[in-house]
């Protein structure tokens, strides 16, 4: 059995969301209409000045930092075949993207990697090679910025230059070998 008080409260606030669900609606109807760019206004977000190659700043970034540890290097391969240490993909990555014209001077680097400090290190690294980031992401390195958020980082890529987005989860290891 239902009260006709019920039943009218019911109807009144099921009323009062639909009239604030079509006026939310309405109101963010605007965010999905078409905009035409006034122009595109040059921008930098501090991208790595001066004449030094990437290349070379991959030999700085890298030149206090210990070798890897063999054993655990090994331990990590036989549970991930392929994977390589930061200092090898730090100078793959660069040597690959110079052959392509890609430089600190003309490169956006923009980072979306889980938020676990373990992954600054690798951010870090790049940083200290193509300058600041621009950072898109958050857990498991996925790309929470969206459309707002890449259209932001979109306007800092230099004039005629390049981005150079890197994402990616991690997962730990320890030194017994243990996944987690």
């Amino acid at each position: 059995f239902i009260s006709p008080d019920i039943l009218q409260v019911d109807i009144i606030s099921t009323m009062k969301l639909s009239l604030a669900s079509l006026a939310l609606l309405a109101a963010s109807a605007s965010a999905f209409t078409a905009v035409t760019p006034a122009g595109r206004v040059s921008t930098s977000l501090a991208v790595a000045p001066g004449e030094t190659k990437a290349s070379e700043k991959v030999v700085q970034a890298f030149a206090d930092k210990p070798e890897e540890d063999p054993e655990f290097d090994a331990l990590v391969k036989s549970n991930f075949p392929g994977a390589i240490n930061n200092r090898d993909l730090a100078t793959r990555v660069v040597e690959l993207l110079e052959e392509k014209g890609f430089d600190p001077s003309n490169t956006l680097l923009a980072t979306s990697l889980c938020a676990d400090e373990l992954a600054r290190v690798l951010e870090d690294e790049f940083v200290s090679i193509y300058g600041n980031n621009f950072n898109l992401g958050g857990l498991s390195g996925f790309p929470f910025a969206g459309n707002t958020g890449w259209g932001a980082m979109s306007a800092h890529v230099p004039d005629n230059g390049y981005c150079l987005t890197i994402h990616g989860p991690h997962v730990g290891i320890t030194k017994e070998g243990q996944i987690g």
